[in-house]
């Protein structure tokens, strides 16, 4: 039978049209496609909760992608292994409580897993705003969705109004940058759920201090805006940790799992 190119442009258009206007409305809207919010998609698809991700960037997994300095292997710490386990993903004793992965494997493994647990993943797609409103006790505001753009579009300039996504919580899971934070310091009347009020900034490199404290730095630090993974750290004035990602990955099931809960 001969292939119709309009017929495979239909089908593209319709498929994409329809995934996207079914996601306009959803229970968690995670950004950033890094390990940790590829983690808490997968734990929230699979808690029957409707979670969709934006990604920036044309391709998905963050800085797990390189491992440390292009050499693709990236090490984990023996208290994340179960998190590796529940994905199915290969590893390797180093010595004693230092687990070696490949780079490339974990990544791809973390976005098809989630992918099909029932998150749906938009690429190429920049958040640029979110939607407040007041809360229920009208006493402040709430973080209720995000607007949404072509990352192209944000790249080039160019002056074309978004979108909106409506989103019973966010998780800002864009690492390093806090996208989504420095949006809602710099826009959002209110404080951060910090000491000064605001982003206290990433420190120096303290690998063993840095993953204890990205697990304890995973929490709502605005009503109705989790902060996970590098981006938990970041915020809460906690140091970088490197290539060892068993921090992540345990931040992205914390989330999930306190998500999970208030949600009911």
């Amino acid at each position: 039978m001969a292939l119709d190119e309009i017929t495979i442009s239909r089908a593209i258009i319709d498929r994409y049209h329809q995934k996207l206007t079914d996601n306009l409305e959803t229970d968690v809207a995670i950004v950033g496609g890094g390990p940790s919010g590829l983690v808490a998609g997968y734990f929230l698809a699979k808690a029957g909760k409707k979670v969709v991700m934006f990604e920036r960037k044309l391709s998905i997994g963050g800085g797990m992608w390189g491992g440390g300095m292009m050499f693709n292997e990236i090490v984990v710490q023996k208290d994340a292994l179960h998190v590796l386990d529940e994905f199915g993903i290969r590893y390797k004793q180093y010595q004693e409580n230092y687990y070696t992965a490949d780079a490339i494997e974990a990544i791809t493994t973390l976005t098809a897993k989630s992918i099909q647990a029932g998150m749906t993943i938009f690429n190429c797609v920049s958040v640029e705003d979110v939607m407040m409103r007041p809360d229920e006790t009208g006493a402040g505001l709430v973080i209720n969705g995000l607007v949404i753009n072509w990352s192209p579009v944000e790249m080039a300039g160019l002056h074309i109004d978004p979108l909106t996504v409506r989103s019973k919580f966010v998780v800002d899971a864009t690492g390093h940058a806090t996208e989504v934070v420095k949006v809602v310091v710099r826009k959002v009347p209110g404080k951060l759920m910090t000491p000064g009020g605001g982003i206290e900034g990433e420190k120096s490199m303290w690998a063993d201090q840095a993953e204890r404290l990205t697990l304890e730095n995973t929490r709502e630090v605005f009503p109705g805006l989790y902060v996970a993974g590098m981006a938990a750290n970041a915020v809460a004035g906690g140091p970088r940790m490197g290539p060892i990602f068993g921090g992540m990955l345990l931040s992205g099931k914390k989330a999930a799992a306190e998500l999970a809960e208030r949600l009911g």
